[in-house]
């Protein structure tokens, strides 16, 4: 059985992974698409060396900045870790917030149904260049309000990959995502976490002055001498992007702080958005209402309760009559 671990940035993700760890048998695999580049650690909040040695973590540094990371690769290689996991005897627990890579994985996202248009997909990063991130952002949004809402104007790589789908299809984007309802492509039980969006974004603000105050200044100053090019996938990530045009010089530290607590904030909301649409399979834990650890409990309680053997059961598509997930506990 695969167990789910979604919700905005902030909220208690990789805490509560953690504190399940310490219930049942588990490794983890990330869901998060900036954690797979190397040297990308602050920025990303990585989980320290010492608890992954403690605590195996799969699809972390495994990549460099300049090297390119699809979701689909993403789905190959989560499905090969978590079915290695099971094989083991341990439950997978995939966590993340990067929406995209959830659904793609757990919905079976076929990506071969509009193939690459290497021409068409070199004038769109022209015209990006040219016209700036806003201006094509705009364009997708006029054809596809729903797929422009979850890219950011400046995630370069999806927003020109949507735009070559619309030019080659005719069609939104949004229409070859991952369907919303059926079956999941593994037995899988998905848990969110959830909180009051003040509370998120007071939480927000101070993982960006932690995040500060260990070095991430130091951290994206380090790539940038290595060669890594600002324009990089990885380095436009949160936190990367906002610290660089402060080592640039086109703002302070001041403006670079507030910048990423909005940009993170905005990122929060999207991600909001995706899950309640996207994943209505998920049970969602309201912090006001739940602690971490009692949620790492209920979640161990049912996983245990579905795998009475006591073994570890492998992932499967659930029957097409699978009733789903119970009602929100505590709502």
């Amino acid at each position: 059985m695969l167990i789910v671990i979604v919700g905005p940035t902030a909220v208690g993700k990789t805490e509560l992974s953690l504190l399940l760890a310490g219930l049942l048998p588990v490794e983890v695999v990330s869901a998060d698409s900036t954690q797979v580049y190397r040297g990308l650690d602050i920025g990303t909040d990585k989980v320290d060396p010492a608890t992954r040695r403690r605590i195996p973590h799969h699809l972390i540094d495994i990549r460099d900045p300049d090297e390119p990371y699809s979701v689909a690769d993403f789905r190959r290689d989560a499905t090969a870790a978590i079915q290695a996991i099971c094989r083991r005897g341990r439950y997978p627990v995939l966590v993340g917030g990067t929406g995209y890579y959830v659904t793609a994985l757990l919905r079976g996202y076929d990506f071969e149904p509009v193939p690459p248009d290497p021409g068409l997909r070199r004038r769109l990063e022209e015209e990006y260049e040219k016209l700036g991130p806003e201006a094509l952002h705009r364009r997708l949004a006029a054809v596809d309000p729903q797929r422009a809402a979850a890219i950011h104007p400046r995630d370069r790589k999806r927003l020109v990959r949507a735009l070559e789908i619309w030019h080659q299809t005719g069609r939104p984007p949004s229409q070859f995502a991952p369907p919303r309802s059926g079956p999941l492509a593994f037995a899988a039980r998905c848990y969110g976490l959830t909180a009051q969006r003040e509370d998120v974004y007071r939480a927000i603000a101070r993982r960006v002055d932690r995040q500060l105050a260990r070095g991430l200044v130091e951290e994206v100053r380090r790539l940038l001498e290595a060669g890594y090019d600002t324009r990089l996938p990885a380095l436009q990530a949160l936190g990367y992007k906002e610290i660089a045009a402060y080592l640039r010089g086109e703002y302070d530290l001041a403006e670079a702080r507030r910048r990423l607590i909005r940009n993170t904030r905005h990122y929060a909301k999207r991600q909001w958005t995706w899950f309640r649409h996207q994943l209505p399979e998920v049970r969602w834990f309201d912090r006001r209402e739940w602690t971490l650890p009692q949620v790492a409990r209920f979640i161990a309680a049912e996983v245990e309760a579905l795998a009475p053997s006591g073994k570890v059961r492998a992932p499967e598509a659930p029957a097409r009559d699978d009733p789903g997930q119970a009602p929100a506990p505590g709502r």
